[in-house]
């Protein structure tokens, strides 16, 4: 059974950083692409990075120069370092991995404060 835990989320000024985690069990991790979603209500979820099996990265525009995708594949754990964090980030974030189907965590929530 494949399961995502993502963690890490909270309440932070605009400014600082936050560091998520999402934790990945039943798959073949390493060789899986996996991605950071977000999601504000009443908006269509947006894709904020992906990193490759060989850990090739890409952004959406918005987080270019202020967010990190990275991965650990001997924890099977995807990160996502968010630093200079805006009020426009404040969503919820979800990891999210494709292996015969989408697979999706339960989502943590980011609350940047002016």
């Amino acid at each position: 059974q494949v399961q995502l835990v993502e963690s890490g989320g909270g309440l932070v000024q605009a400014g600082g950083s936050l560091r998520l985690s999402c934790a990945a069990s039943g798959i073949a991790f390493s060789i899986r692409t996996m991605k950071w979603y977000r999601q504000t209500p009443g908006k269509a979820r947006e894709l904020v990075a992906t990193i490759s099996s060989g850990g090739s990265a890409n952004y959406v525009d918005s987080v270019k120069g202020r967010f990190t995708i990275s991965r650990d594949n001997t924890k099977d754990t995807v990160y996502l370092q968010m630093n200079s964090l805006k009020p426009e980030d404040t969503a919820v974030y979800y990891c999210n991995v494709h292996s015969l189907r989408e697979y999706w965590g339960q989502g943590t929530q980011v609350t940047v404060s002016s």
